[in-house]
C-alpha cells in the first residue's frame, strides 16, 4: 500500500479507525481521500510485478488486510477513506440508498407509497413476516443505510444491483467481489457515521434464500486435445493445471486461474499447444468450482481477462515441447 502525503489528524483519525475494523478480522484497504470508488493502489497497468504481485497482479480483494502493522504504515501517511472488502472479510452488506433527482419507480413499486430503498426492504421484511435485527450499522453521508451481516457458512453470495437479480429497487448487496465505504470516511457529501456498533449478526435465513445464486447453465466439456497438437505429456500438463485450478480453495481462484494459464501460456508460446484449446479447457475448469465457492471473477470476459494476461507474461518464456510420434 503505497501512500505520498503527509500524515494529519484526519489521517489519524481514519488510522484509528481502521485498526478498529482490523481487529475484528475484516480486511481492509485504502481509498484515495475523500473519495469512495478510488482504491488508493496500483492498477494493472502500472503493477511493478513486485512482493504480493510477484505472480501477477493482484486486486484490492486480493491485498485488503486485517494485519495491524501493514494497516498502520498505510494510513499514517495519508487522510485515506477506508474501505471493508465484503468477501474476505465474511460480510455480507444491504445497502439501502436514497433515490436521486430524476429516479423513477419500477412498475409494481411505484404504487406502494415507499420512498427509499430503507422502505423497500420494509416491505419485504414485511412480505416475509420478520422484523429485521439490530446488527453493525453506518449511515451514509446521501441518507442510506449499511446494514452488516456475517455472510452464511458454506455459500459465497456476490454482489447484487436493485431489483436486478437482487432485493429490490434501491437496495444493493455487496459480497464477494465488492467493498463497502468504512465508517468515519469523508466524502465531499459527508462522512460515513457508525449508528449501531453491534456486532454483525448471521444474514436473516430469508435473505439468504432470496440472494442465493442460480444453477448456473450447463457447460459442455472440452473437446480432447488431438495427438497431432499436443504430445501426450502436453496433454497431461493441461489437465493436471485445469484439475488444480478446480480444487482451489475459497478466496484464491483468480490467482490460481492466472498461475495456471502462466504456466500453460509458456507452452502456447512454444507451440507446443494452440492457445484455443487452452482458452477453452481453463474455462471448463472455471465452471467445475462449486457454488460454495466465490467464483470470481466469473464472467466470460473476465475468464478471458486474466487467462490473456497469463498469456502475456508467459510470451517473455516460451517453452518447446518435443513431440514424439508412437512407435509402430
Amino acid at each position: 500500500m503505497t501512500t505520498h502525503q503527509a500524515p494529519s489528524a484526519v489521517a489519524g483519525q481514519l488510522r484509528d479507525r481502521a485498526l478498529l475494523l482490523a481487529e475484528r478480522g475484516w480486511k481492509v484497504f485504502p481509498l484515495r481521500p475523500r473519495t469512495k470508488r478510488s482504491p488508493a493502489l496500483h492498477g494493472r497497468k502500472d503493477c511493478p510485478a513486485t512482493g504480493i504481485c510477484a505472480g501477477g497482479h493482484q486486486g484490492w480483494e486480493q491485498r485488503a488486510t486485517s494485519d495491524a502493522s501493514r494497516v498502520w504504515a498505510c494510513w499514517s501517511t495519508a487522510a485515506f477513506n477506508v474501505a471493508v472488502a465484503t468477501g474476505p472479510s465474511g460480510l455480507l452488506v444491504v445497502d439501502c440508498d436514497q433515490p436521486k433527482p430524476g429516479w423513477s419507480w419500477p412498475e409494481g413499486w411505484n404504487s406502494r407509497g415507499v420512498a427509499s430503498g430503507l422502505e423497500v426492504l420494509t416491505v419485504l421484511a414485511d412480505q416475509a413476516a420478520v422484523t429485521m435485527p439490530a446488527t453493525f450499522t453506518v449511515a451514509t453521508p446521501s441518507g442510506g443505510r449499511h446494514f452488516y451481516f456475517r455472510a452464511p457458512a458454506g455459500m459465497w453470495l456476490r454482489n447484487t444491483n436493485g431489483d436486478h437479480g437482487g432485493l429490490g429497487p434501491l437496495i444493493d448487496t455487496r459480497a464477494g467481489g465488492g467493498y463497502v465505504v468504512a465508517p468515519g470516511s469523508i466524502t465531499p457529501d459527508g462522512v460515513y457515521e457508525l449508528i449501531d456498533d453491534s456486532e454483525p449478526v448471521e444474514l436473516p435465513a430469508w435473505l439468504v434464500q432470496a440472494l442465493a445464486p442460480k444453477p448456473p447453465a450447463t457447460v459442455s466439456a472440452p473437446r480432447e486435445i488431438p495427438a497431432v497438437r499436443a504430445s501426450r505429456y502436453v496433454a497431461a500438463a493441461v489437465r493436471n493445471e485445469c484439475d488444480r485450478l478446480a480444487a482451489t480453495g475459497t478466496g484464491a481462484q483468480n490467482q490460481a486461474l492466472f498461475t495456471a494459464a502462466l504456466a500453460l501460456g509458456r507452452l502456447v508460446a512454444g507451440g507446443a499447444v494452440e492457445e484455443t484449446v487452452v482458452r477453452e479447457a481453463l474455462h471448463h475448469a472455471m465452471s467445475r468450482l462449486p457454488l460454495t465457492r466465490p467464483n470470481e471473477p466469473w464472467t466470460p470476459a473476465q475468464i478471458d481477462a486474466t487467462i490473456t494476461s497469463g498469456f502475456r507474461c508467459a510470451a517473455r518464456n516460451p517453452r518447446s515441447i518435443g513431440v514424439r510420434g508412437d512407435a509402430a
